[in-house]
């Protein structure tokens, strides 16, 4: 069973390459938003970025800084599938997730410009925001000392592979094509 990590920027493509993943080579998904959007609905709170950040980080308080994606990888595990989680945001998730056979991690990245574009296009309920917003999201989430808040900055660091995604979806492929061909997936 193999698994892929996915981290990146705000609207880099990680959807993307998730989608590319599933149609092409069979993954199952496992998504760190929809665990999110499901634990914010049983507090009974506003669905929107800023819950999903305060939702997260209190259960990684609670539990353990890689606690979003460990309850993710025991879903995979029991499913027994090749899997990808996304979004993964911390370092501790990165290191936990590191401990399992097969894992890498991929990250996603492209022009805030280009990024901005493309969550406003997506029009998700957390995407109806400024670029002055769209910006502040993404330096709060960027770079934490706090091991229970994201640090997507580090976490794209410790990426086994990175993909710019300044061009089309074409593009993109290609580059995650050239990866998967070379990991033998």
């Amino acid at each position: 069973m193999n698994i892929i990590g996915i981290t990146g920027t705000l609207g880099a493509g990680k959807g993307t390459v998730v989608d590319y993943l599933r149609e092409h080579y069979g993954y199952k998904h496992y998504s760190v938003r929809g665990y999110l959007i499901e634990e914010a609905q049983r507090r009974g709170m506003e669905l929107n970025r800023d819950t999903f950040v305060v939702v997260a980080n209190d259960l990684r308080a609670t539990h353990s800084p890689s606690y979003i994606t460990d309850q993710l990888y025991l879903q995979a595990v029991e499913n027994g599938a090749d899997a990808i989680i996304e979004s993964v945001r911390t370092p501790g998730e990165v290191e936990s997730l590191r401990k399992q056979e097969h894992f890498l991690l991929f990250a996603v990245d492209a022009d805030p410009k280009i990024r901005y574009e493309r969550v406003v296009v997506r029009g998700s309920e957390t995407d109806h925001i400024s670029y002055e917003t769209f910006l502040e999201n993404e330096a709060r989430e960027m770079s934490s000392t706090d091991p229970n808040h994201q640090n997507i900055g580090r976490c794209m660091q410790m990426a086994d592979y990175v993909f710019h995604n300044d061009g089309d979806f074409e593009d993109l492929y290609r580059q995650v094509e050239a990866v998967i061909q070379e990991i033998g997936c």
